[in-house]
């Protein structure tokens, strides 16, 4: 189902309307080349790798695994010593990327510094105050970001069915959805509401190619849309993680505590147990993202066997709605 967009043209891909998003130990160059590969747009995630050069590293050794174009995210996160933003955005602009997805707190200063040298900004947004806000700092794309999604969800709880409609009638540059999306109906569901494309974070996680164990992607295929947890919505940092021991316990201490203290749940939502889980396959072992589209994907595919699959059912949805269209001469 090829597509002429301004975001296809822009992006090169194709007429593909399917990218993966930032994904923290998930988006290394097995993954985010496998999907570029498939004709979509693979994201590295910059945060994933331990510094800026190691960023480098890894954009150079998904160069060697693909041809295709493939961006990187920067994700400003709230942290008391965060990570040098400035650094990775300049390792991706020394090593040519022409695409960034940013996210997250103040990314105004990053945004400035990758404009500079013409680089394609998607940026992604829970609110439309942020995604106008966002306009302004000069973005060329918006990921619309439903509170379906896995990982930082935002505040204010509103879904995609209104999200994308809300972006569609106040938003005056091309976006794409984000958040709950695995099949070809979404994809459809998703044009029609006014997105140019796609972005499916847990589905990818759940492919061959995804650099995770097994059993992890086991989990996501046995699990139901029920099967997911917010957590830390009491420091108003609110995350969608897959529910298992860790989550339910921190849960529990958040509704709990008298001190509301920080410290006392953030040995249970340590990142690096979640990077454990993906190497050792436990889900139970520590926390990590999910979304409530874990009740839509029941297979492990390729990526391309993926994509490929999606394009078929949107193209038929889509045809199928038109279809549903009668001439007021018949009637």
């Amino acid at each position: 189902m090829p597509f002429n967009t301004k975001l296809t043209r822009a992006l090169g891909i194709k007429g593909k309307f399917h990218f993966h998003g930032g994904m923290q130990w998930v988006g290394y160059a097995e993954l985010a080349s496998a999907v570029s590969n498939a004709g979509g747009l693979g994201i590295l995630t910059a945060l994933t790798q331990p510094t800026p050069e190691d960023l480098r590293k890894e954009i150079r050794r998904c160069r060697t695994m693909t041809q295709k174009p493939f961006g990187v995210n920067i994700t400003l996160l709230p942290a008391m010593n965060p990570p040098d933003y400035g650094a990775y955005a300049q390792v991706a602009i020394d090593e040519g990327i022409k695409i960034v997805e940013t996210a997250g707190n103040s990314p105004g200063p990053v945004i400035k510094q990758l404009k500079a040298v013409g680089t394609i900004i998607l940026h992604k947004c829970t609110t439309i105050k942020h995604a106008q806000s966002a306009v302004k700092l000069g973005v060329d794309f918006l990921s619309i970001d439903g509170f379906e999604c896995a990982g930082h969800v935002g505040e204010t709880d509103i879904t995609n069915l209104i999200l994308l409609s809300r972006a569609r009638q106040s938003i005056s540059i091309p976006f794409i959805a984000s958040g709950g999306f695995a099949d070809g109906q979404g994809l459809a569901a998703a044009l029609s509401l006014g997105a140019e494309g796609i972005n499916m974070g847990t589905r990818f996680m759940c492919t061959i190619e995804a650099p995770i164990h097994h059993n992890i992607k086991q989990s996501i295929v046995d699990a139901q849309e029920t099967d997911t947890e917010l957590v830390l919505r009491r420091w108003r940092n609110t995350s969608r993680l897959f529910k298992n021991k860790v989550t339910n316990e921190a849960v529990k201490i958040e509704k709990e505590s008298t001190t509301g203290k920080f410290e006392e749940v953030a040995p249970y939502v340590s990142g690096k147990r979640g990077r454990e889980v993906f190497i050792n396959g436990d889900p139970d072992f520590g926390v990590w993202t999910a979304g409530q589209v874990i009740g839509l994907i029941h297979d492990i595919p390729s990526c391309a066997d993926l994509i490929g699959r999606i394009e078929r059912d949107a193209e038929q949805t889509l045809n199928s709605a038109s279809s549903l269209i009668v001439s007021s001469s018949k009637l």
